[in-house]
């Protein structure tokens, strides 16, 4: 990708934080700046380097992600400020307790990036510290008091913008809880901050109980050479690696689109775990694909690459009722029997009329 605009001011390996520093590099118009003054001051602002130099422009599928726009000023009616529904199943500050046997566990509310999609953008920012050693050791009590919780999902804000020895200490706390079975951690830090991925983070998450890496990434653009290094570093050392997607406007809603992000993540050895239909995020209705058509897409996928590739399309039902899935039903009941649709578009009947006795 071009670094020309990233070079431009002078100041490489700048993390950009405002649509004037976005406006000096050019990647934004001077026009603009009042509205996009008016995103920053509702919903944080922050492209890595390492992102700017994998957008060619704002327009395209990289830069739609992390640069603001001036529609996310127009606010939909259905749109809501808890999206999934969090709230109510937080028992405990940075803690969501949703599911029987798995929690979240937010230790921070900051990111290295600021996607303008994200569900959690009304409460993560450049403020959201850490939680203080008191509000964690609540919620890993929480966890310790539970003997039905078998996973724990360490999420935010992004987890791996903590520091190695804080991620070590994090997995030693979870590591001496014998019900908890395996710890998840859901970062963007391998693609939009690969320096972050040294041998000391990649040794803090080596414990007993293992450690998963669901990692966030949307577009195949946005796999630099030093993103999959950061990739390879995890995988090579035995961490196990899904990924997961959200279903976005023109960065991941073209067939091409979306297989050549699929196909690059097995290449990676990184199993395409979940493809989200967009949440009802406020400010985000220019990025949301319509329900239709992301089915329509994932329909496609079936026959056309492998197994491998296959993420499941999942909705978060608003107001905090669950992740269902939302593709298309390949098999319905039928008369006699059910109807069975192969990837191709013919019907058959299962089980199949038997062969007549000669």
């Amino acid at each position: 990708m071009s670094t020309s605009k990233a070079t431009a001011s002078g100041t490489p390996g700048r993390t950009l934080r405002s649509p004037a520093q976005l406006a000096a590099q050019g990647w934004v118009d001077a026009a603009a700046l009042p509205a996009l003054e008016a995103v920053a001051a509702r919903f944080a602002v922050a492209v890595t380097p390492a992102m700017l130099d994998q957008m060619e422009a704002a327009s395209d599928p990289v830069g739609l992600q992390f640069i603001p726009d001036a529609r996310e000023l127009r606010l939909a009616p259905e749109e809501r400020s808890d999206p999934v529904g969090d709230d109510a199943y937080s028992p405990l500050p940075g803690l969501v307790h949703r599911y029987p046997d798995r929690v979240l566990l937010k230790p921070l509310h900051a990111c290295p990036v600021y996607c303008r999609f994200c569900f959690r953008r009304e409460v993560v920012g450049p403020g959201g510290a850490a939680l203080d050693a008191g509000s964690l050791a609540r919620a890993i009590d929480w966890v310790r008091a539970r003997p039905e919780i078998w996973e724990v999902i360490v999420t935010g804000g992004d987890p791996f913008a903590l520091s190695a020895d804080r991620i070590a200490a994090l997995m030693d706390a979870l590591d001496a809880i014998p019900h908890v079975q395996v710890v998840r951690w859901h970062t963007r830090v391998p693609v939009v901050e690969p320096r972050r991925v040294t041998p000391a983070l990649v040794a803090a998450l080596r414990r007993p109980t293992p450690a998963w890496v669901v990692l966030h990434c949307n577009s195949h653009l946005e796999l630099s050479p030093a993103a999959r290094e950061a990739i390879g570093a995890l995988v090579d050392a035995g961490v196990p690696m899904l990924s997961q997607s959200v279903l976005l406007r023109g960065v991941n809603d073209a067939p091409e689109q979306l297989e050549a992000l699929l196909r690059a993540l097995v290449r990676l050895r990184v199993k395409p775990y979940y493809l989200h239909h967009g949440d009802l995020v406020p400010g985000t209705a220019h990025l949301r694909a319509e329900l239709e058509a992301g089915r329509a897409l994932v329909d496609g996928l079936r026959g056309r690459v492998s197994g491998l590739c296959q993420p499941s399309y999942v909705l978060d039902i608003p107001g905090g009722y669950g992740k269902v899935p939302a593709g298309p039903a390949w098999v319905q009941p039928a008369a006699e029997g059910w109807a069975v649709r192969d990837p191709w578009g013919g019907a058959h009947r299962y089980p199949p009329e038997p062969k007549a006795e000669g």
